[in-house]
Order: structure tokens, then sequence, then C-alpha cells
């Protein structure tokens, strides 16, 4: 259940190794900000925003990330050019991390990259996402390799087959255009619709990385964030908990890439996953014989004495 035939891809980015085995590296987890309904914007026309919240934000999941040994990557919502190139200003003035650009349009998703490229920062850049709905996918890569942009998420979606062996031709046909070679990173979305529906897109996530070995992930928070019901009934507390719970799961099966939603969470968030893959890690060394926790794993981290016994070799038997 937790060794996958095919050898898999270890991406670096920036500080973070994601994908591998299972167990082998927490996920990724990437927040967002300037989201629709994010309350640190003032006026997404006029780009203004609470930069001091902005700040605490950023720095606070960095502090956690680096606490828990999970890496943790904000990425940047945006309509514009113009706004976005205000986003990614505000962040470089305050980070040295990684950072991902979200853009819907295909165009301006394009020019935001540009804009980074010519900053000099696209080695820093998770460019989200080459998706099944661009209209001109081989085109889009072609600037992207001009950039010199290294990572990217591609979208794992099939209109006419929406289960987990869909997402895994829909993939399929997506690779055959973008190619396996052109990039550094290439880090898959298995789309989630609801929150029952995240395991399907898990279990995609074990599929795909069993066929083509790159980091698989889902939204997670697409499933939490749109159960609106889970607030109604039982309150922030509620939903907190229900969201928690849900991302900790998601990181729990065959993920390496976590889509969790607003930065504001964050704090809720990165110790459940840490968690998750304290226990996967575990599981897959009971499984293997072998504790495949890499150097920077928080089974390590917090537990280091429990890991050492893990990795010792079972006594000789006497008689």
């Amino acid at each position: 259940m937790f060794k996958l035939n095919r050898e898999q891809r270890v991406c670096r980015i920036g500080p973070w190794a994601v994908g591998g085995q299972p167990g082998e590296n927490p996920p990724l987890v990437v927040s967002s900000m300037f989201h629709n309904g994010d309350r640190i914007l003032e006026s997404r026309k006029e780009r203004k925003f609470d930069r001091v919240k902005a700040r605490d934000y950023i720095l606070r999941q960095e502090e956690l990330s680096a606490q828990t040994g999970v890496g943790a990557l904000v990425a940047l919502v945006a309509n514009s050019l113009d706004e976005m190139k205000t986003y990614i200003d505000f962040f470089l003035g305050v980070s040295e991390q990684p950072f991902g650009i979200d853009v819907w349009v295909e165009k301006t998703r394009l020019e935001a990259a540009a804009y980074a490229a010519g900053l000099g920062v696209h080695d820093r850049l998770l460019y989200n996402s080459i998706t099944p709905w661009d209209k001109d996918i081989a085109g889009q890569v072609a600037r992207l390799k001009e950039l010199g942009v290294r990572h990217v998420v591609v979208q794992a979606f099939n209109q006419e087959d929406q289960t987990a062996a869909g997402r895994v031709s829909g993939l399929r046909k997506m690779l055959e255009i973008i190619g396996e070679d052109d990039f550094a990173s290439i880090l898959v979305d298995a789309a989630t619709m609801n929150l029952p529906s995240t395991a399907f897109s898990c279990l995609a996530c074990r599929l795909m990385k069993e066929e083509f070995g790159w980091p698989a992930g889902v939204a997670s928070s697409n499933g939490t964030y749109m159960w609106k019901e889970a607030r109604e009934m039982w309150g922030a507390e509620g939903f907190n908990a229900m969201n928690a719970a849900g991302q900790a799961v998601a990181a729990f099966l065959w993920t390496d890439l976590l889509f969790t939603g607003p930065i504001i969470n964050l704090p809720k968030i990165l110790p459940a996953v840490a968690t998750a893959s304290m226990l996967l890690t575990t599981l897959a060394g009971g499984e293997t014989g072998v504790l495949p926790a890499g150097p920077g794993h928080p089974v390590r981290r917090f537990f280091p004495d429990f890991a050492a016994r893990l990795e010792e070799p079972p006594a000789a038997a006497t008689n």
C-alpha cells in the first residue's frame, strides 16, 4: 500500500523536496492570498490591501513551516497583470521563499510569469497552472520555456470520465502536449470537486504516481471550503475541525501537494499535515522495513529517538 513500484521523482523547489515514495517527504502546502473574500483586501481595483496583516501571515507561515518541516508556499491570486505585479512586488519585499501565481486567464497568467522572469525570480516561481481548458497549451509551454520557468502545476481532469482513472487519462493527454523534459518540476493537481470526492482525487494521485512518477496532489480546500453547510451546522470551531481533518486525511493518502486555502488558516492546517505525515512515514516504514523519512521530516524533528529505533536492525533470534 505504501510502496509504489515505479521510481518516484523528487522535485526541489527552493528549500523543499517534493514527491518521492509515500512517507519520504511531507506534502508541499500551498496557501492562498488575495483570493475572493480575503479580508485583507480593501480594493482589488485600486490594489489596496492591509500590508501589515499580509506580512504577518507570510512570516507566520514561514515560521510554522520551519518548525514543522512541512514546506509551505503562498500562491498570490489576481485577476489582472497590474494587480499581480503589486502582489509580487510586495511579496518579494517580505520573503526570500518561493511563491506561486494563481491566475485563471491564460493570457494574464503568462504575462504574470513574464513579469516575474523580468525580475529574475523565475526559479522561485510556481506557475499555477496549465489546465485542460487553456486554449493554446503548446504555445503556453513554449513561452514558459522561453521565460525559464522551472516549476509548473498541471491540472489532471477528464470531463468525459470524472473517475480516478479519468484523471489519469486526462494527465496522459496533457503530458503528450507538455512533454516531461521541459520543466524541473511538474506538480500534478488531481482536481477535487467536493469533500467526499477528495478520496477519488487521492486515489488518482496514487495511480498517476505509479504511471508517471511526478509528484501529485489535491486542492483539498476545494472539498472543505465548498461545504458551506458545515459552518452553518457547527460554527467556526466545528468547521476548523472538519477542515483540518479533511486536509490531514488528504495528506495521508499518496499526496505530495496540498492546496489548503486561505493563508490565515495555516496555523490550523500545518500541525494537522505534520501529524498525518508522521503517521504515514511510520506505517510506510513498518510495511517496507525502511523508514523513508527524509532528513527534515517531522517525525525526525519531533520524535528523533523513536525514528532511530525504527531504523535499528531487528535483534537476532536467540535459541
